[in-house]
């Protein structure tokens, strides 16, 4: 991370801390439901399949950048499904470069190329050893494996959605990550149970049986990108909901936190680790606010 964007979160850390600024940091732009997979867990893809034009991205992209959102995450559906008259998402991550985010990340279910050296990162699905993954997402292990050893630059971080079908499996995640050139950290989240996808939700015991793992895991040299002071708050779902620092914009739709937001009760069951994070950071924990310059620094 450059020392100027430290210094640029620094000083907003300490002035939301301070002042208790809802002021949002962190945002998503949502280019696509379409999606080339129908994972078990997922309840967002194929809704309406519609490739966002290039014109409403780059509105989208102004309207959060004047808002204050210096992190812009690119999500789907699926982010490499998205083009428009030759654009592609390459040429999204550059134009939001030249326009001063700070961090701009790409989501994506890895089964095409990775040639994305212009991302800090790509956050890339991986749900457990192949047979646990290729259960929720098809037979994809394979090809995501071969687009990582081929992809053009180090900036991949595995993101894994921990629940009933691969919870055993956080283990072996943490190991590909460790182990797999190009990829520089790993991240997880809870399922988040969804009307359509309860049955896959965690137990408070199911889920400190995972962070236990993932403590063991950080002792072993995993790059685990989460923060381990924010585990306790995740495991009982008592950290602050809604995340006022973070915005998602879906085809002209502002919407607090995540598109979840909407659905009746489901913040009180979030499982997104992010939002415990950066909810307890803008709060003032102290411990959060260590580690997490720690981690950012070390892998962003």
């Amino acid at each position: 991370m450059k020392l100027s964007s430290f210094c640029y979160f620094a000083a907003f850390g300490v002035k939301t801390i301070l002042f208790r600024k809802k002021t949002p940091i962190l945002g998503t732009v949502i280019l696509t439901d379409k999606c080339n997979l129908h994972c078990k867990h997922c309840s967002v893809n194929n809704i309406t399949a519609i490739v966002h034009p290039y014109g409403q991205i780059r509105r989208e992209m102004q309207q959060l950048y004047d808002m204050g959102v210096r992190i812009l995450f690119f999500c789907g559906g699926e982010t490499f499904l998205w083009e428009d008259s030759g654009r592609t998402i390459r040429d999204l991550v550059a134009e939001a470069r030249e326009m001063g985010f700070l961090i701009v990340n790409v989501v994506t279910n890895g089964t095409f190329p990775l040639n994305l050296p212009e991302a800090d990162l790509i956050l890339l699905s991986l749900d457990g050893d192949k047979q646990r993954h290729n259960a929720i997402r098809g037979d994809t292990y394979d090809t995501i494996m071969e687009n990582v050893r081929n992809a053009t630059a180090d900036n991949i971080c595995f993101y894994m959605a921990i629940n009933q079908i691969n919870k055993d499996y956080v283990r072996e995640v943490c190991l590909t990550a460790r182990d797999t050139e190009k990829v520089r950290a790993v991240s997880f989240n809870f399922h988040t149970p969804y009307p359509d996808t309860k049955e896959l939700a965690l137990s408070r015991a199911e889920k400190a049986a995972c962070c236990e793992t993932l403590r063991q895991m950080r002792k072993e040299g995993a790059p685990i990108f989460n923060l381990e002071s924010a585990f306790p708050y995740l495991i009982e779902n008592r950290f602050p909901t809604p995340c006022h620092q973070c915005v998602v914009m879906e085809n002209g739709k502002l919407s607090t936190c995540g598109r979840c937001i909407d659905v009746p009760g489901l913040c009180e069951q979030c499982g997104y680790f992010f939002v415990a994070e950066y909810t307890l950071l803008f709060r003032g924990n102290p411990k959060i606010i260590m580690e997490m310059l720690q981690t950012y620094l070390k892998y962003i």
